[in-house]
């Protein structure tokens, strides 16, 4: 008998939700998705630096050699998700997400600027638009931004989304795709109540995928439905059936090495009974969420999760920048002040030109002739012997 990952793959399009290129290349799933706390994971695997290097090499080179590191390591994130979304494209068929990042969850203009120069980060890499699917909180901004997108043709996965009136809005949208989180709703429930566990059927979060599944193909909406956030097997199997699922590694693995026969529950051709059709608008889309204290707090949790992730990044990425151009800075600090004190342009500094103290002169002038050449800057400076002729 085929083992559960098979089974599930021929209902169900397996999603990898892992930034871990390894990780994908091992199961071979159709889709990876991705975002900023796999991303940091992954950044510290010690072979994918090289790829953290490119993204912060290129990023400079875009943003200009006088600009700050702040600025440099902003656009190295949008790199470093481009980078390592063309990398899984090399092993997976299908496509990749991509976040936008999630401290703009609440301005429109503003994910719709960064979701085009995510697409146009791939385009130059020559990756088209059906491959990639950009990520989106579910905020009523998030959601209006995403509309704007699929009527450009760019694609739009929205995800942290957790109550009803989310998935409603998303549907009317029309946006390629949805990721409920199902770990963290039964996250929330089992702290609410103070249970320690669920029944697959009854998992809260198995219930919500299942009720938003039954709706879309009720009503004929084009959205998939990927669940995703999984904390154990059970809840993969509750949802066989569903569009997508999105699945970390670890519980790839358990469903590969797991035999048995896996029974579908979810049918897009035969929906389960669902409630009237609804329509949205802002005021009643707040309405519904406010009403949701399960779907409010996880919303605003998953924003400022993702958001910390990104923080974390960008430390790690300062720090690894100042690696990378601690060299490079000593050399253009040691070009500007010999051009500062060259003052006749002759190539070369006199005591008289020199506009520091004379003891960091002599200090400089180690061969005591009264004049500074470019390499006793260089030197007296810490420029590595390597670049001392640069």
């Amino acid at each position: 008998m085929a083992n559960l990952l098979d089974q599930l793959a021929a209902m169900t399009v397996v999603v990898a939700d892992t930034g871990d290129i390894d990780a994908i290349r091992q199961f071979t799933p159709r889709d990876a998705t991705t975002n900023p706390s796999l991303i940091l994971a992954a950044a510290q695997i010690p072979s994918y630096q090289p790829l953290i290097d490119e993204a912060l090499k290129g990023a400079r080179a875009v943003i200009g050699l006088e600009a700050p590191a702040e600025q440099v390591v902003l656009e190295a994130l949008d790199e470093i998700s481009v980078i390592f979304g063309t990398e899984i494209l090399k092993i997976v068929p299908g496509r990749v997400s991509t976040e936008v990042d999630a401290r703009l969850s609440y301005d429109t203009e503003a994910t719709i600027a960064k979701a085009r120069k995510l697409i146009g980060l791939y385009a130059d890499r020559g990756v088209g638009r059906d491959r990639v699917l950009i990520k989106i909180a579910s905020t009523w901004e998030g959601i209006r931004a995403a509309e704007q997108l699929e009527r450009e043709g760019i694609h739009c996965n929205l995800t942290l989304l957790f109550g009803f009136a989310q998935a409603v809005a998303c549907a009317e949208a029309g946006v390629t795709l949805i990721s409920p989180f199902v770990g963290r709703i039964l996250d929330w429930y089992k702290k609410s109540t103070g249970r320690a566990s669920y029944p697959g059927p009854e998992d809260p979060g198995v219930v919500s995928v299942s009720q938003i599944f039954n709706y879309y193909k009720t009503y004929g909406y084009k959205t998939e439905v990927m669940g995703a956030s999984f904390r154990n097997v059970e809840e993969i199997i509750e949802l066989a059936g569903c569009d997508l699922l999105t699945i970390a590694p670890a519980l790839m693995d358990q469903l590969r090495s797991t035999e048995g026969e896996l029974v579908r529950k979810l049918n897009s051709f035969d929906p389960a009974p669902t409630e009237a059709q609804l329509q949205l608008d802002a005021a009643s889309f707040a309405a519904m969420l406010a009403a949701d204290p399960m779907a409010s707090e996880k919303l605003d949790e998953g924003i400022r999760g993702f958001s910390k992730a990104i923080e974390t990044l960008e430390a790690q990425l300062a720090h690894r920048l100042a690696e990378l151009e601690g060299a490079a800075a000593f050399q253009h600090a040691a070009q500007e002040i010999f051009l500062l004190n060259d003052l006749d342009g002759d190539g070369c500094i006199t005591r008289e030109e020199w506009l520091g103290s004379d003891a960091v002169f002599d200090a400089l002038d180690t061969d005591h002739d009264g004049r500074l050449l470019p390499a006793d800057v260089r030197g007296g400076l810490g420029v590595p012997l390597a670049l001392q002729g640069v």
